[in-house]
């Protein structure tokens, strides 16, 4: 499957801006979808993911500002980002697996594919 990330930029403290990652392929709906960032000098963090059948799982430092979801009949999936902060500044990444495997898709070296990252810089 290829991936493809857009939707990042330049948004002030407080603001919002929403994430897509237009995805190819049939079985879109069966797969593990995720979301991880990473900053310059950091290692790739989790974000968030969407499984199927499974409730989303975000990482505490987004969780009650970002949402993920997914429009299965158009392969997307989205991350919508409210009340950004400076240290949400990073490139953005979308990834994707054919499995779930429990207790494991928070970790980067479950996802198979990745997408080619998007920049969100939250900057006054």
């Amino acid at each position: 499957v290829q991936l493809q990330a857009s939707g990042g930029g330049l948004v002030q403290p407080g603001g919002s801006l929403r994430l897509s990652c237009a995805a190819s392929g049939r079985t879109f709906s069966r797969y593990t979808m995720a979301w991880f960032r990473q900053s310059p000098g950091e290692e790739r963090e989790f974000v968030a993911f969407s499984a199927q059948f499974r409730y989303p799982q975000y990482a505490d430092s987004v969780k009650g500002r970002f949402t993920i979801s997914r429009d299965n009949a158009k392969n997307t999936l989205y991350l919508q980002m409210n009340s950004l902060k400076p240290e949400d500044t990073a490139v953005y990444f979308c990834a994707a697996d054919e499995s779930y495997v429990v207790g494991r898709m928070t970790q980067s070296n479950s996802y198979d594919y990745w997408g080619q990252g998007t920049l969100v810089t939250v900057s006054s």
